[in-house]
């Protein structure tokens, strides 16, 4: 099989939803388009997709997944620009990130054929959904459970492989407050920090919550050891700007190795810009901010893209950070990102993906 010549069966929606849509009023993930694909492995063997009606699934009570949460899951934007071309942004490395989190959780490989092939039909049948714009996408939700009927504890013998789609715009409506996590852990070495796993993201909602009812918007992640030097924030990579230079911390066992984070790495080597994966310290950035040095923080994920930090909070004490205006490092780097996948600039590094 190949992306071209891939067999999907195809039932389409008899009426489109698509009148429903208010894309002026978008919230994150609670739309979704007419169609979803899906894919049964069965004791190893893949069998024919299909494309069907978005709706609702149902299953046994007994599911493995429900239980011991074998389930993994991407998560990519495609986008429309001014003559309705469409493409996808790095679709083939979520493709490879996604297998690596399947091989870490003992699940089944998904072909390339199904993955690359399944996502491009749906958009095929589906893009009319992309809304167009400055901050505009369609996020794109591809996502594996184990579907054994089994309480035993093992690795699932069938697999069901799922891509659902849903308008996207700016995710933060003004700049996040973050406090830095000294007590809860998101990773630890060894562990599964790397993979795109959801008990990842079950696991920090608690602490995620306590934060909210201290008035932040989501956390920034220490290292399992000795919570002295940063790792990630919520669910996305952290970048730090220091004396002008783009800082990162290198990915690890505990780090997702992030699409965007190594896009914006690429693209400030493009403009210029130093760069520097290392390990950041909270000392470090705490005393930064104070003296000027820091002059920037900010998320980099596929749902955020880039997201700067208006404040960040720690022992106690919130310690703000300068406005973000258009000659600041993100908004360089968003700018340029953007403007590289909608086609807008040469995509000198074979990011983009049309889909014909």
């Amino acid at each position: 099989m190949n992306t071209e010549t891939i067999a999907i069966d195809i039932k389409k929606v008899q009426k489109s939803r698509i009148n429903e849509f208010d894309a002026k009023n978008i919230v994150f993930g609670t739309q979704f388009t007419d169609h979803m694909l899906i894919a049964d492995c069965v004791n190893g063997e893949w069998q024919t997709p299909q494309i069907v009606p978005f709706g609702e699934i149902s299953y046994n009570p007994a599911l493995a997944s429900l239980h011991y949460g074998q389930t993994i899951f991407e998560g990519m934007k495609a986008f429309k620009n001014d003559d309705g071309e469409v493409f996808m942004f790095r679709p083939l490395d979520n493709h490879k990130r996604f297998n690596l989190s399947a091989e870490r959780m003992c699940m089944a490989q998904v072909p390339e054929e199904i993955f690359i092939g399944g996502l491009e039909e749906l958009l095929r049948l589906d893009s009319a959904w992309i809304p167009q714009g400055e901050d505009y996408s369609l996020y794109l939700r591809p996502f594996m459970f184990a579907s054994d009927v089994y309480l035993g504890v093992r690795p699932s013998h069938n697999y069901r492989f799922m891509i659902i789609m849903s308008p996207a715009g700016k995710y933060y409506a003004e700049p996040p407050k973050v406090k830095i996590e000294t007590e809860f852990i998101r990773a630890a070495p060894g562990g599964v920090g790397y993979a795109k796993c959801g008990g990842n993201y079950a696991a920090s909602l608690y602490p995620a919550k306590l934060a909210a009812q201290q008035g932040y918007t989501q956390l920034l992640w220490t290292d399992a050891l000795t919570h002295s030097k940063f790792e990630e924030s919520g669910t996305m990579n952290v970048m730090f700007v220091i004396d002008g230079k783009l800082v990162t911390p290198k990915t690890s066992t505990t780090i997702l190795k992030g699409i965007s984070r190594d896009s914006l790495l690429k693209i400030a080597v493009d403009l210029g810009f130093e760069i520097e994966e290392r390990d950041v310290t909270v000392d470090e950035i705490v005393a930064g901010i104070q003296s000027g040095v820091v002059t920037e923080v900010f998320g980099a994920g596929t749902a955020v893209v880039v997201s700067p930090f208006a404040a960040i909070g720690y022992e106690g004490e919130d310690f703000f950070l300068p406005a973000i205006t258009a000659d600041s490092v993100s908004s360089k780097l968003k700018g340029k990102l953007d403007a590289i996948r909608i086609g807008k600039d040469a995509d000198s590094h074979g990011w983009v993906w049309k889909v014909n």
